[in-house]
């Protein structure tokens, strides 16, 4: 299915009873957090450092808690990598084009669909014109092409966002979860996600934790990113099933301390 694209399924969960399965899911993520170290941010340099070579990621934003607990932040974000079979993409690698270059504190947001969203929210809420080339083509090159103009102009009228972005990002905190099973469509890492976004999601009625007023994602250009209340355009209308709480609890006890 396409990013852009919403997946309409009935729901295999009523959506009043989703709130023991959602405490639950942080109840995980807290266990979590004590396994790993606690939650780190791209911006910091050891971000890297013992990362698992796959693994499901969780964000979070600052200022953003759930609606009945203003001390504990709430998922704003899932994403994962290796969905194809023989892929050989890694957790760090994956990260890593979320944040963007180390050193120019740019990045690219054709590599990151996260990117690509933080980018036209952050345009929209300081109501700046979003550069014409934005989300064009899937390379700066092509992008050029497609507009008539220098591959270099291109990059000199995203820097600014790119930054923007990189320090949007940079400065979220997130936890990892270690699921080292093979690449491939049928990957555990695939269940955990979609399932975990599904159950998050505020798209087909309001989510247990909303999303604050202030939320950056609500100047989203995306409709499914203001409704989910998640930085997620896949899975957010989709029904979840409960045991992948199951799933996700085994592949944390099985994390090394």
């Amino acid at each position: 299915m396409a990013e852009g694209t919403v997946e309409v399924v009935e729901p295999a969960v009523i959506v009043t009873e989703r709130n023991p399965d959602i405490m639950r899911l942080y109840e995980l993520l807290s266990r979590l957090a004590n396994r790993v170290g606690g939650p780190r941010r791209l911006r910091d340099q050891r971000a890297r450092r013992d990362l698992p070579l796959r693994g499901v990621y969780y964000f979070f934003e600052p200022g953003e808690f759930r609606s009945d607990r203003d001390d504990e932040s709430r998922v704003v974000r899932v994403g994962t990598h290796a969905l194809k079979s023989g892929a050989k993409s890694t957790l760090w690698g994956r990260l890593s084009q979320h944040r963007g270059s180390s050193r120019s504190g740019g990045g690219n947001h054709r590599g990151s669909i996260f990117r690509l969203l933080v980018g036209s929210a952050l345009a929209n809420q300081s109501r700046t014109p979003l550069p014409n080339s934005w989300g064009v083509s899937s390379s700066v090159r092509g992008a050029a092409e497609r507009l008539g103009v220098e591959p270099a102009a291109i990059k000199e009228a995203e820097a600014d966002l790119e930054r923007r972005v990189s320090a949007h990002i940079g400065q979220m905190p997130f936890l990892w979860l270690n699921v080292a099973d093979a690449p491939g469509p049928e990957s555990e890492r695939d269940l955990i996600e979609r399932n975990s976004i599904a159950l998050l999601s505020g798209y087909r009625s309001r989510a247990a934790d909303s999303p604050s007023p202030e939320w950056l994602g609500n100047s989203s250009d995306r409709e499914p990113v203001r409704r989910s209340g998640l930085w997620n355009n896949r899975h957010v209308d989709a029904a979840y099933d409960p045991s992948f709480l199951d799933l996700m609890e085994a592949w944390i006890e099985s994390s090394a301390k």
